[in-house]
């Protein structure tokens, strides 16, 4: 089957093509226009789109209603990381984060990728995996280093306050 192509007006093209597969494929589009700040989502059926709204206010901020009755700003993660502490600290999963620095036993500094507006950013972060299973480990920010814009320092420790590598560490950052 050829690409169905939609040229503009005045120069440029959106092309449809189906998929390399046995079967048919049948999309449904909505009725109407729709309007300003609308985009295609799934619809109640599979095969079908409807409209959904999204709106950015004066200041850019991007609000949605995710079923709670009204539209609210969304603040979004703006970094993640899920990384390994003991022995050569290997990041498994991240999101906006470009490496993780080993600063000795149970101290990190998460380092961003791109950096954030301001450092008056909230953090939250777990860590498990001490070689004793029964020791409870904590993450709290490292106190001689002040969060920045391009950074986080952190350090896991155990409720006496003894600084121990954890085998899991996540850490996002919210601002």
């Amino acid at each position: 089957m050829s690409p169905v192509r939609l040229n503009g007006s005045t120069s440029g093209y959106s092309e449809l093509s189906a998929p390399a597969v046995a079967g048919n494929n049948t999309i449904t589009l909505p009725t109407g226009a729709g309007s300003a700040n609308q985009f295609l989502k799934n619809g109640a059926t599979a095969g079908s789109l409807a409209f959904g709204t999204t709106t950015e206010d004066a200041s850019g901020n991007l609000a949605f209603n995710s079923g709670y009755g009204s539209s609210a700003v969304a603040y979004g993660c703006r970094a993640w990381v899920n990384f390994n502490g003991t022995g050569t600290v290997a990041i498994r999963a991240s999101g906006n984060v470009s490496s993780i620095t080993d600063n000795g036993t149970g101290i990190y500094t998460v380092n961003f990728t791109t950096t954030l507006v301001d450092a008056n950013y909230a953090f939250t972060a777990l860590a498990g995996g001490a070689s004793d299973s029964s020791t409870a480990i904590y993450v709290t920010l490292q106190l001689s280093v002040s969060p920045t814009t391009s950074a986080l320092a952190i350090r896991t420790h155990t409720n006496n306050n003894a600084t121990i590598d954890a085998t899991f560490v996540g850490v996002s950052i919210f601002r």
